[in-house]
Order: structure tokens, then sequence, then C-alpha cells
């Protein structure tokens, strides 16, 4: 022992010297340890529980005084197959308490019974249902709770679900910028980066959008977008939220100058994201598509053209509370942050809490529940702010909101209302059918990801009598009815049904964005770039459709100027037969069969006679 405390009373760089010099003579064979050595300090967990049988005590102690005199981050090391180490970062004490024992299990559902017995369980548990659709549910639960749910539903499914995440904790690490918990006394060196002659980085994508940003990081971007382009971005305030801070907002276009020819009501497009705080993919899309159109105006024709035909405003988050609590605090929340019946659970489910068949007056509908409603309509501030917000500009701001697009994720789907009913078509229904399958075409095309195409209520799960094993088991005669599963949650109170129907914007839509379940909420930010450029070639074939460039145009024989397109009204409908459908080019609206030069435009566009 005074040999030891001798030797470790020398200065960092000897001492690490010294034991340089004495590894070479110190491997297993010729150090005689005792069975269970007593360390005269704490060797990183990471590095002594993992491959300790091919390093010896004194290459674990180098590598461990390493770490603390240059205050190297400790990593996780894992053998790779080839008895070397691997290096990942480990997430902080912090993750891994809150996070370290959850799960997201898919669990695939092939009867009303086992949806019915499913929703009843989740109900009963307090379960975070991370997404639905017709044919699965994930759900994120601790390891602990997985005897007690499985107790509790038909024997059917005790083997009917998957794993999607063993380690939570890990993936929501990897899910913040790579400096986030960095340790602010030791900042990293960060190489330098060769930039272009414009001074973009060498890699062309902008700096912003490399990872996702928190709320303090996005509003300067927003103020600094302002000040760059001010012949057509404002930044506006939709409300004030719960905690009092500010929804903030792009309005995008360029209005005209001729002050003696009264003014027709401004056609608005509202792309708003973020209602859900831990959704951060919908945050980021709406600002990529926001700085897509505002750096293209003036460039790109058919940009130039919608942002003159158009106002456009853009919503990067829309619960800016619940939004900044996912970045200090739990990044898995998803309501807002307001105080309800039950001190100790907070929030309240913005997009189930809109005055549209608001539907919470249900045994669901707990405090402590992850899409409570609230107990009464507009209960959720943020959302009555933006309700009010949307009814004053129409009312008395001389706007005409035209179009409703609400990015949220995940499952790739573009839905269409209703959302409270299956059973309740929307009087537009072909025409909304219509515009989601381009909106659809248009993302595969972009990136080759495929998008589903359905009414938002469907996610209630719908079959019909021969897709359904009770139904074939009882030899039911085959037929065309639908029949609907128990929801997981209420569809009612969503804010795709409340501007369609209550405000009557003609073209609403609910757009769940990347993944399909490998990452889920947690999407790695290599896909922020990709997913905007799918989402802004949608957002630009919306506009076009609305124009009457692309989809349904309503025009006399020789009418082709796009300020005498008509928007249909939702109540409005129109059939047209195969050969109505030609190809058009995007920037003049002209058709474009026969072009020889430049790239074959691939969107299709009815014409009326």
């Amino acid at each position: 022992m005074q040999f030891l405390t001798s030797f470790l009373s020398l200065s960092p760089s000897l001492l690490l010297w010294s034991l340089t010099i004495l590894i070479p003579y110190a491997d297993a064979s010729s150090l005689k340890f005792p069975s269970t050595p007593q360390l005269p300090f704490q060797i990183s967990p990471h590095i002594s529980s993992t491959n300790a049988n091919t390093r010896s005590w004194f290459s674990c102690a180098t590598s461990h005084l390493i770490e603390k005199i240059w205050r190297i981050p400790s990593y996780k090391t894992t053998g790779n197959g080839h008895g070397r180490p691997s290096t990942t970062p480990r997430p902080p004490p912090t993750l891994l308490a809150r996070y370290g024992g959850d799960l997201v299990l898919r669990f695939e559902i092939k009867s009303s019974e086992e949806a019915k017995t499913l929703a009843e369980a989740i109900d009963v548990l307090f379960l975070d249902v991370w997404e639905f659709t017709t044919e699965w549910v994930d759900i994120r639960l601790s390891k602990d709770v997985v005897p007690s749910l499985l107790g509790l539903l038909p024997s059917s499914l005790q083997h009917a679900h998957t794993p999607l995440m063993h380690d939570l904790a890990q993936a929501i690490f990897e899910s913040y910028p790579s400096l986030t918990f960095q340790d602010p006394s030791n900042p990293p060196q960060e190489p330098s980066r060769p930039f272009s002659p414009t001074l973009q980085p060498s890699t062309g994508v902008n700096i912003f959008f490399r990872d996702y940003q928190p709320l303090s990081v996005i509003l300067p971007w927003m103020r600094l977008l302002q000040s760059l382009f001010p012949t057509h971005v404002r930044m506006i305030n939709i409300g004030i939220s719960y905690e009092g801070r500010e929804i903030p907002a792009l309005r995008v276009g360029v209005h005209p100058t001729n002050a003696e020819k009264p003014s027709s009501p401004r056609k608005t497009i509202i792309i708003a994201g973020g209602s859900h705080a831990r959704e951060w993919i919908s945050t980021s899309t709406v600002n990529w598509v926001a700085y897509s159109f505002i750096t293209d105006y003036g460039k790109k024709k058919s940009i130039t053209n919608l942002l003159e035909k158009f106002d456009w405003v853009f919503i990067p988050t829309l619960n800016p509370d619940g939004y900044v609590y996912t970045w200090e605090n739990d990044r898995l929340w998803r309501k807002n942050r307001q105080q309800t019946s039950l001190r100790f659970c907070k929030g309240v489910d913005l997009d189930r809490s809109y005055g549209f068949e608001w539907d919470c007056e249900s045994s669901m509908n707990n405090p402590c529940s992850e899409s409570f409603c609230g107990d009464s309509p507009f209960q959720g501030v943020e959302s009555r702010r933006f309700a009010d917000w949307a009814r004053n500009e129409t009312e008395n701001n001389n706007a005409k909101i035209v179009g409703f697009l609400d990015f949220h994720s995940y499952s790739q789907q573009i839905l269409y209302p209703y959302s409270y009913s299956c059973t309740s078509a929307p009087p537009s229904l072909e025409n909304l059918e219509e515009l989601a399958i381009g909106l659809a075409k248009a993302i595969r095309v972009t990136n080759g990801d495929n998008y589903g195409v359905t009414s938002a209520c469907e996610g209630s799960v719908t079959i019909t009598p021969d897709n359904d094993k009770e139904a074939r088991a009882k030899k039911d005669k085959p037929t065309k009815e639908k029949r609907y599963w128990p929801r997981m949650e209420t569809g009612g109170g969503s804010a795709l049904d409340w501007f369609y129907h209550e405000l009557k914007v003609s073209y609403a839509y609910q757009i769940k964005l990347r993944d399909t379940g490998s990452y889920g909420f947690l999407l790695p930010s290599k896909n922020i770039v990709p997913t905007g450029k799918e989402a802004s070639s949608a957002v630009e074939y919306f506009g076009q459709f609305l124009l009457g460039n692309k989809g349904i145009e309503k025009s006399k024989d020789t009418q082709g100027a796009n300020d005498q397109a008509e928007i249909l009204k939702p109540d409005e409908k129109y059939t047209a037969s195969e050969e109505d459908w030609v190809i058009v080019d995007p920037d003049d609206g002209v058709d474009a069969r026969g072009e020889q030069d430049g790239e074959v435009k691939w969107e299709l566009r009815r014409r009326r006679s």
C-alpha cells in the first residue's frame, strides 16, 4: 500500500509515463492478483465489464487515467467479433435513470376482440401509445410492466408482439445533437472543415439542418430570415402559450401593390407542426419547407408564382412549452404543459382539444393519459390561441384560409378528414382523395418513400368481415360493408376536422412523416434533409393544385391564367374520365406532351371542358 500511495502521488504525466513503461511487464501471466483485486481507484464500468479477460489490469488503469487527466468522455466498450472493442458514446446517468428500463413493443392486431382488449389494457395501465395503423399498434412501456400487460391480453396476443427498441435510452441519447451532453468545461476540438467559395460547408447541407434545434436556436433563426428577406418574409406571433412563450410563425408572400384596385381576401395556406412536443421531425420539416420557399423566391419560377398568389404561414411548433420540455427534461413528452385537475399529471393533448366533435367524456379521459383532451373543448391553451388567430385572420384581416397541412410523425401517411368518425364522409371526399394521392406521388418521386393515403379516422383499424378471423370462423357471407375496430384513442377534437368543417378550409390534411417504426419519434438527424425535401415537393404540389396548374381546374375554353382558377368548396364534387388526364409543365401550366428538351414532367392535371 505504501508503494501504491507513493506511486499515485506522482504528477499525472509522470504517472502515465510510468504505467506505460510497466505495461509490457504486467500481463496476466507475470502478475499474480487475488481473485477479486482491491483497486486503488474505480475503473469505468463500461471498460471493466467488457473484454476483461483480454486486457490486463494495468492496461485498464492506463485507459482510465487517460480519460480522467484529459477529460475524454467515457465510451461503451462492446466486442465487435474480432477481439477488439468498439466505442459507442453512452447516455448520461440522467437518461439511463429515466428510460433505462423502457422499451417499445409492436402488437399485430388480427381481430376486433384483440383490438378491444388491447385498448382497454392501455387505458387501465396508462400506457404510452406511440402509433397505430390498420395493422399494428406501437406501445412504449417499462419492462417491469410487460407481465401485467400480457396478463390482461388474450392468449392470441401473448406472442403477437415484437420489440422495436431494446435500448430506448440509447436511441433517445442519439436523437440529441452531439454536443447536448458535452461537459462545458471541456469544449471539443472540432476539426476544420473546408468551405466552398459560397461559404457553404463542403457537405452542401445548411448547418441549421444538420441536427434538431432547440427553440432557443429556432427563434433567432426565424428573425434572421425576416431580416435577410424583408420583401417577402414577416415573423408573426400566433398567440401566447400557457407558460407565457410566443407561438412564432413566418408569414411568407408577396402582396400586390396596386392600392387603387380593391383587394380581395388574400388566399392563405397554413403549414403547421409540433402539436405533439416529441415529434421533432415535424418541427424541423416545417422549418425546411419555409427555408426552401423563402430562398427559392425569385430563383424558381413555380415557387415565385406560389408566393405571389398565396400567403404562406409556417408554424414550426404549436406547442412551444412542450417542445422546450422535451429538450430540458423529458424527450418523449407529448402534451402541452398546463396544469390539470390532478396536480401531478400535467398537460393536454392539443390535437384532441379543438371544438369540433370534441369527445372526451369517456373513461379514457384521464389527466394522466398521453391523449388527455381536457375537461372541455378548447381547454388546451395553445389550440385555443391558434383557433382564435385563424378566425381573426378570416374575419378581420382580409384573409381566406384555403389550405391546411398539419405535420406529425410517424407512420408515413397522408390523412384527410374526418378523424372523429369513419361513418361520416366529408362532402368533398373525391377532391380530398385526389389531392392526397398527388401529394403521396410527389413524395415518392422525390425520394422513393411510399406514403399511404387514407381517412384520418381509419387509424382506428378498419376491416371487412372477410379479413376478420372471427367472421371467417363464423363463415359469414362476404360483404363490402366495413367493420371498425375499437380505437386506441379518441379521434375527436382534432385540428384537421376543425379547420375543414368549422373554418371551411377546402383542403385540410394531416401528414405523418418518417418513419414506419424503426426509430419512431427518435428519428436520427440524418433524416432531416431528405424528409424536408420530400415534404417541400408535397407542399409545392399542394400549392400548384390549388392554383389549377395541377389537379382539378375550373376554367373556360381558353382560360389559362392562374388567377382565373377557382378553388373548389368542400361541398363541391367533380368526376372526370381517364382521358381528362394530361401531363403539364409545372412552371407554366401548358400541355407538355411531346416536349423534347428538359426533364419530363411527371405531374398530372385534369383539364375541364
